[in-house]
């Protein structure tokens, strides 16, 4: 089969029509989960899965389109399907995940901390890590929000899966001309002014052969305004598996 990503979703953060940005990466024997955002349960039922599908999942920041699914997924591996799922995270957010987000919820007597439901495997920052046979991981941190730490990936080597993020030409520029990238994921503001995300506009002043490689995600549910208007950059679709 390769290395496919379908997506739970394809909206930011307001989406109501297309979900949460969050995706499944499938190989030959594993499925990850990148993201696991509020809307994240809904979209795998739709799909005909569950949780139980789910060999492991990887966080790319802390917003709750992101990791608002967390406590679900944490809640039905531990009493349904009987399993502590590989959580992968970026080292500098491990604390801050727990402390700051699921303590309120999932702290109680006995239980102070992520590994009461996640085997928590820390990643750090421009280290190449095998996640599975068939897929190896390195992220970027990439800004998004002052004191949110947000990371990018690049997947095999050669894919850029953008995580929330301003933009950033000369990261985009490097990751093709050095690192060799041929296809890349970006997140995409439609509309306004770009202060926490990348703007189509701004994406559109890139040289031709990089947006030929771009597919845009996390987009608004008024996407369909901006089919034909993106420089060839398509748009990702909930629900649809794509070779990569």
């Amino acid at each position: 089969m390769g290395l496919q990503l379908q997506m739970l979703g394809t909206g930011n953060a307001f989406a109501k029509k297309n979900y949460n940005n969050n995706a499944l990466l499938l190989g030959d024997n594993f499925t990850l989960m990148i993201d696991c955002g509020i809307t994240a349960p809904a979209s795998l039922y739709q799909l005909g899965k569950s949780f139980g599908d789910i060999d492991a999942c990887l966080i790319t920041h802390i917003h709750g389109d992101h990791v608002g699914g967390l406590e679900e997924f944490a809640y039905q591996c531990k009493f349904v399907y009987n399993k502590r799922p590989v959580l992968y995270i970026a080292d500098t957010l491990v604390q801050r995940l727990w402390e700051n987000t699921l303590k309120g919820a999932m702290g109680e007597d006995g239980v102070d901390g992520l590994e009461a439901f996640f085997e928590v495997r820390p990643l750090q920052e421009g280290q190449p890590y095998e996640l599975f046979k068939g897929l190896t991981v390195e992220l970027f941190r990439t800004p998004h929000m002052p004191g949110k730490n947000s990371y990018s990936l690049l997947l095999n080597g050669d894919i850029f899966y953008s995580a929330d993020m301003t933009f950033q030409p000369e990261l985009l520029r490097k990751l093709v001309d050095e690192r060799g990238v041929r296809r890349i994921f970006h997140e995409c503001q439609l509309t306004g002014k770009g202060e926490v995300h990348t703007t189509l506009d701004e994406l559109k002043s890139l040289p031709q052969p990089i947006k030929s490689m771009i597919s845009l995600m996390h987009y608004g549910d008024h996407f369909a305004e901006f089919e034909g208007k993106t420089d060839g950059m398509d748009f990702l679709k909930q629900h649809t598996a794509y070779e990569i």
